[in-house]
């Protein structure tokens, strides 16, 4: 690329993915596209932002930092900036759902005003932890996520023209700021299967802190205490899931290009057994039409 000049795609399209990680409904909303590389080597690619400190062909690698999902009883709060990269199926990379303003996602305690009117809604709701339709909201009573800045790294090495091992490290994820989650995947990037048509794929393993896991997946004392919906639960370390996924891009024309990618993730380990899983294996799938600047 040469100095001074850059390389942008700008875009609008849908995701349809779970509600959280481990949700058996799901959900559609607005994905926006973003994806810019700068001749200094700087990268913004979905939710996450870096920099290529590398000047070897085979070898990437530098600092990264991305924005980390904030989550509710409502679930994941969605924001999602996606990308047309070789990050296969997973738009973004580390994705981020903005929430509104919102406390710890506990409701007041019961003797309060705001508890009085928050015990009158469950009545009329059926119940602790019973929404309207009458069906159980595993997330009722769990402490609120708060989007976090996330910092750390990635490597790739390319083994061959086509074939790349990625790693990423990013740190500081949950209220307490200590969740650590590693990425690693082995790419085949983008191959043409026909005039204008590339697809490119992906196989990985996600690894995590107990830190993570605590804060993702685990339940405390105080919040299997509030309603009585999950037991409490306490995960160590290690794999938190194994994925595949795929990238179709079609060049509509030199500047317009339609992007659709698809992914199927499964939980494994601790928080595989998490009380607030209902479904380990899950598929996300987004579309969208960009424009290359």
């Amino acid at each position: 690329m040469p100095d001074g000049s850059r390389d942008m795609y700008v875009g609008l399209g849908a995701h349809y993915a779970p509600r959280y990680e481990g949700a058996k409904d799901r959900r559609t909303t607005a994905l926006p596209m973003l994806q810019v590389q700068w001749s200094n080597g700087v990268f913004l690619s979905g939710m996450s932002m870096g920099m290529h400190l590398s000047n070897s062909p085979a070898v990437e690698y530098g600092p990264l930092a991305a924005l980390a999902p904030g989550r509710d009883a409502s679930g994941t709060k969605m924001f999602r900036l996606g990308t047309v990269g070789d990050n296969a199926g997973n738009p973004g990379g580390p994705s981020t759902w903005l929430p509104p303003p919102i406390d710890d996602g506990l409701p007041p305690p019961s003797g309060t005003e705001e508890g009085v009117k928050e015990d009158m809604m469950v009545a009329e709701e059926g119940g602790d932890g019973i929404t309207a339709d009458n069906t159980v909201n595993l997330l009722d009573g769990v402490h609120a996520l708060k989007r976090r800045v996330l910092y750390g790294g990635f490597a790739n090495f390319y083994l061959t023209r086509q074939l790349r091992l990625t790693a990423n490290a990013l740190y500081g994820a949950g209220n307490d700021r200590n969740g650590l989650r590693m990425h690693v995947a082995l790419q085949h990037l983008q191959q043409e299967l026909a005039p204008h048509h590339t697809l490119a794929l992906s196989a990985g393993i996600t690894l995590v802190n107990r830190a993570y896991n605590m804060a993702y997946f685990g339940v405390t004392t105080e919040e299997a205490d509030h309603y009585g919906i999950n037991p409490e639960y306490h995960p160590d370390g290690g794999i938190e899931d194994v994925r595949v996924g795929a990238r179709w891009n079609w060049a509509v024309s030199p500047a317009w290009m339609v992007t659709t990618g698809l992914q199927a993730s499964r939980l494994v380990g601790d928080a595989r057994k998490s009380p607030l899983v209902e479904r380990p294996t899950n598929v996300s799938v987004s579309t969208a039409l960009v424009y290359r600047f």
